[in-house]
């Protein structure tokens, strides 16, 4: 049988990865345009010094959760959505499929639309080529994604490096024209914005693609090489993508790199960066969507799920529904969160550290106290005045941390003994 990636199994020890396939695949997924739109955000509203302490504590706690993730997927060798089936049952574990699977359609008809619309401004080509261009794009982004991790892995290999240079270049050139760092020291915030309004951006920039890395990280060689790889694209790669936003903002108030830029001259690598910068959030998006959908519908079939969720989202992005959907992908970045935090709870209270092999257990159709700890970690982070992603994560593992060890938690919840 083919590789396909294992959506519906373990990724066994013969197909793990070294710490450069795994983090560069990682680094592209969180090269990310809508984070450097974040990050202009801040850019407006802090000095330069307490801008980098936000970007420093904003990014540490969100590599930290998905490392922690990282670490589990690595050991186990499952993905969060295979996980879900441990905490949430057979049948509550769709789920959280649902929720993933949604999210990333839509930021793929995001990507798609923005990628046509950006390029047609940039180039001046008539407006008329948009949907056309969407459709192109919609359908070709998804090819690195049915070749499966090599296919991201090789795309990342050479999109990675070239794009850190062409930021370097930017950031360079903009500390020239600022006037360096005592340029930037004597920026003033012409915006407001609270402390942890501001971690909570950050946090919430890539809080639900970190739910999701674990598609990648379980194939590590190592759980230090997960651990590795993830705090580099979340720490690092996010914190970049933040820092980059926050100082073209400052600087030229354009958040965007690729509108920087065009500002500073570099048209061709503008050009250059939009395409590496889309296709490698694109690809990783489309196959967060396929390894979802096929634990969905309980199928192996995972290049074909992919195309069908590339159609879709290409269908949104025509039809002009991303502009709707971006706001409830938001919000729905308060509800994946807990979904990690129940998955960290059952795998280190509940299974000590230790999966039994999904092909050896038969699990209940409904863990109910997985999915009441999720509904009580997302209300926690719907209604939380502070840090919901942060709230929603911890109050999601404490309660199921409680309840799991309750005298009315059936055993037959607990796969391993089932």
């Amino acid at each position: 049988m083919e590789n396909s990636d294992y959506p519906l199994s373990e990724v066994p020890n013969s197909e793990r990865k070294g710490l450069l396939s795994t983090s560069v695949v990682l680094l592209g997924f969180t090269f990310f345009t809508a984070t450097m739109w974040a990050g202009g955000s801040l850019g407006n509203a802090f000095d330069f010094g307490e801008l980098m302490l936000v970007i420093l504590i904003g990014n540490l706690l969100l590599g930290a959760y998905a490392a922690a993730l990282a670490y589990i997927a690595c050991k186990s060798g499952l993905n969060s959505v295979l996980m879900g089936r441990f905490c949430f049952g057979e049948i509550g574990s769709k789920l959280s499929d649902f929720v993933l699977g949604f999210t990333q359609i839509g930021w793929y008809a995001w990507g798609t639309a923005t990628i046509a619309v950006v390029l047609v401004k940039t180039t001046g080509m008539p407006e008329s080529l948009e949907i056309p261009l969407m459709i192109l794009f919609g359908m070709a982004f998804c090819i690195t994604a049915m070749i499966g991790f090599k296919g991201l892995d090789l795309l990342s290999r050479f999109a990675v490096p070239a794009m850190m240079l062409f930021i370097l270049i930017s950031l360079y050139t903009g500390m020239v024209d600022v006037g360096g760092v005592s340029g930037l020291l004597g920026k003033s915030p012409a915006e407001s914005m609270s402390f942890a309004a501001a971690i909570t951006v950050v946090i919430g920039t890539f809080i639900s693609g970190g739910t999701q890395a674990t598609n990648w990280s379980r194939f590590a060689k190592t759980p230090k090489t997960a651990v590795i790889a993830t705090l580099a694209a979340f720490f690092v790669g996010n914190g970049l993508m933040v820092l980059t936003g926050a100082l073209g903002a400052m600087i030229y108030q354009q958040a965007d790199i690729v509108d920087v830029m065009l500002a500073q001259g570099f048209v061709v690598l503008a050009v250059l960066m939009l395409f590496l910068n889309i296709w490698t959030t694109q690809d990783n998006t489309i196959y967060n969507f396929a390894v979802a959908g096929c634990n969905l519908l309980r199928t192996d079939k995972r290049k074909v799920v992919t195309v069908a969720g590339a159609a879709i989202g290409t269908v949104l992005a025509v039809g002009g529904m991303y502009n709707l959907l971006i706001p409830f992908l938001v919000l729905l970045g308060t509800f994946i969160p807990p979904i990690g935090g129940v998955i960290m709870a059952d795998f280190w209270v509940n299974h000590k550290g230790k999966y039994p092999k999904l092909a050896d257990v038969s699990l209940p159709a409904f863990n109910w106290i997985g999915l009441g700890s999720y509904v009580v970690g997302s209300a926690a982070a719907y209604f939380s005045p502070v840090l919901p992603p942060l709230v929603g994560v911890v109050i999601a593992a404490l309660c199921y941390s409680v309840l799991v060890k309750m005298p009315f938690a059936s055993p037959a919840l607990d796969p391993a003994e089932g």
